[in-house]
């Protein structure tokens, strides 16, 4: 198993968790971006960098991820393509993105894009706090207990 990250969007606190986590646990995990990331010393977590450009990042990270691989972001049409690729997606919040749930996040996303296009004011996401930090750690404890037990 792989952990990857979309790097450019995740928060510093959730990649402390992760990084934590990566080598607790001695898990290969790879975050990318198109810019440099600092990261730990460690001989599981690197970094990978891509190209500028929208959506290269998640191009790459689907290209290289194999079913039953954890990918950490808050990206719906990414985590889209990584449970069509048998992947798991977390969201930094906690969430976990299922076939169930994917279909009504995508719609609403695009629901909520089309307003702004628009020119509706739809605001940005809540503040990240401490809560949404302990259930992204909590979840992704379980994520980890459950593909380590396979």
């Amino acid at each position: 198993m792989t952990i990857w990250i979309d790097g450019d969007a995740c928060p510093r606190v959730i990649k402390e968790v992760l990084f934590r986590a990566a080598d607790k646990r001695q898990i290969e995990m790879v975050l990318v971006a198109n810019k440099p990331i600092s990261v730990p010393r460690s001989h599981f977590i690197r970094t990978l960098q891509v190209g500028a450009g929208a959506d290269v990042a998640d191009a790459e990270i689907v290209r290289l991820l194999v079913a039953g691989d954890l990918v950490v972001t808050a990206d719906i049409p990414l985590a889209s393509l990584v449970i069509e690729k048998g992947g798991v997606a977390l969201d930094p919040r906690g969430e976990i993105f299922t076939v169930e749930n994917i279909g009504a996040r995508l719609s609403m996303r695009n629901f909520m894009e089309e307003l702004r296009n628009n020119g509706v004011e739809t605001g940005g996401p809540a503040s990240f706090g401490q809560g949404d930090r302990q259930a992204f750690a909590n979840q992704l404890d379980r994520e980890l207990t459950r593909a380590l037990k396979k």
